[in-house]
């Protein structure tokens, strides 16, 4: 079975479908297409995200997603499709708190602190949490650009996955930032954030 992707479809996963191409300039979306690291970068310095621990998300991650059993695990693949996502892993790999866009609401900026969620660390939970996708198993799909410095994670308390694109625009770089000032909140605990550019799968005509 084929699963197609394009412009329509990252709308259908917004929940932007109906909405008209002024509405989504609202909310500061841009025409989707393939980026290279040029143009990963370029956003990356605009959104100020260390080029230390940039990354991409693999395209054969849909591929693996869309492999899980649909009729048991849609809900959690839907949730875990979504272009703007803040995961919070702890140590022993498993998602403490979940953070996506659909279910940030607002208009015309998405609110991610709405009912004060990124006030603790971790933020508390917006989306629902579950184990379809740990730690060890995210980190198999990013893949490092050419200034990235690899890094251990085994001795942090904290992983925290930045799902983040150019197709976004602003929504993305306000993510990062509630991610960044929440990252202020977390005292003693040792805390590694990766951020992770998912504008290319996106761009996948038929995952399979």
């Amino acid at each position: 079975m084929k699963f197609r992707f394009g412009i329509l479809t990252a709308l259908l996963i917004l929940g932007l479908t109906n909405c008209s191409s002024l509405t989504r300039g609202l909310y500061g979306m841009k025409k989707l297409k393939k980026v290279n690291e040029e143009t990963i970068i370029h956003y990356a310095k605009k959104y100020k995200i260390p080029q230390a621990d940039l990354y991409v998300l693999d395209t054969s991650y849909l591929t693996f997603l869309f492999s899980l059993d649909t009729a048991k695990y849609k809900e959690q693949i839907k949730n875990h499709y979504q272009p703007l996502q803040a995961l919070y892993y702890e140590r022993n790999g498993q998602l403490k708190s979940f953070q996506i866009n659909c279910y940030a609401g607002g208009f015309p900026n998405l609110k991610w602190n709405r009912n004060n969620t990124f006030e603790t660390f971790p933020p508390r939970k917006q989306a629902m949490i579950d184990s379809i996708v740990p730690l060890e198993l995210q980190i198999k799909y990013i893949n490092p650009l050419s200034q990235t410095k690899s890094s251990s994670i085994e001795n942090y308390d904290y992983i925290v996955i930045v799902y983040w694109n150019r197709l976004m625009g602003r929504q993305s770089k306000r993510l990062i930032g509630f991610v960044q000032e929440n990252h202020k909140l977390a005292g003693e605990k040792k805390v590694k954030i990766i951020y992770v550019n998912t504008d290319n799968i996106y761009t996948e005509k038929d995952i399979k």
